[in-house]
């Protein structure tokens, strides 16, 4: 009879082909978490003309990474293949397959059916997600974090125990008191788990009015910078409020669809953008960071 090592777990045999895993932490709701993580797999994906970049979704009670990527339409489905699940290609329409996405929200039936489950629910959906998916070759695994550290956290470092040395965290914060108060607990979390952080990010730090060009300090400002300096972290930037970036991952760059000129629109849309513009810096600094 043969036994399976850790080493040799289904896991580990699915991450051997995956350079960096990047899990985006928050300490709460409602700092734009998702929104970072899917502005980070973007400025990965558009970092090399060859960059393959995979965004996996573990907020199972609130998936909104099909939503922002423009792949919760029908016609976006996960199928199954005798080597694992194929995940949706957010720009399969634009002739390429480098930027797959996957999320309990890809099975569901209904986009608006709630997912009421339990601990080791959770634990064997976050399992499957790392064990069954076929990425394939990835420079770069984007994991998309429910707010808070809970279950969906350690069942994540637990099943990614043996490759661990590639992992690393940002961290998502507003510059406001009570999101800082949490972001430290996010802090504690990355140091009792010995996750490597590679920074965090100030997020929703004043607002630009579109007409008039008056930045107003809607949540404070200078909250995180002052954080990330107390606790020895990297601080990786300021995004403010931009009504541009919610009009475009509201819709999902219009379904994910090809430009015009035949390019992956939901890309070309962020790019235009004020914060898409201000993330390359960002990005920068996590690529090299992570490598």
């Amino acid at each position: 009879m043969t036994t399976t090592t850790v080493e040799d777990s289904p896991v580990t045999r699915r991450m051997q082909s995956i350079k960096h895993i990047i899990v985006v932490l928050a300490g709460k709701g409602g700092v734009g978490k998702s929104s970072v993580a899917t502005q980070l797999a973007l400025s990965l994906y558009n970092s090399s003309p060859n960059a393959r970049v995979g965004v996996l979704d573990i907020d199972l009670t609130g998936p909104s990474i099909p939503r922002m990527f423009g792949v919760d339409g029908p016609e976006f489905a996960v199928h199954q293949s005798t080597s694992g699940w194929v995940p949706v290609y957010a720009d399969g329409e634009a002739g390429e397959q480098r930027l797959a996405v996957m999320s309990v929200g890809l099975l569901l039936k209904k986009k608006g059916d709630s997912v009421v489950w339990r601990g080791p629910k959770k634990n064997g959906m976050i399992r499957q997600f790392l064990s069954d998916v076929r990425w394939g070759e990835l420079d770069y695994l984007v994991i998309d974090t429910p707010p808070g550290t809970s279950d969906e956290h350690l069942s994540l470092m637990e099943h990614l125990a043996e490759v661990q040395a590639k992992m690393s965290a940002v961290i998502v914060t507003t510059p406001q008191a009570v999101a800082l108060m949490d972001g430290m607990k996010c802090v504690s979390f990355t140091r009792a788990v010995g996750l490597r952080v590679l920074g965090l990010i100030e997020n929703m730090s004043g607002y630009v009015c579109p007409c008039c060009g008056e930045v107003s300090n809607v949540f404070s400002s200078g909250g995180g910078e002052e954080m990330a300096r107390r606790e020895g972290l990297v601080f990786l930037g300021r995004l403010p409020l931009d009504t541009g970036l919610v009009d475009v991952l509201d819709c999902g760059g219009k379904g994910a669809a090809v430009d015009e000129l035949g390019g992956f629109r939901l890309l070309a849309q962020y790019l235009q953008t004020p914060t898409g513009r201000l993330f390359r810096e960002i990005s920068a600094q996590v690529v090299t960071g992570a490598t």
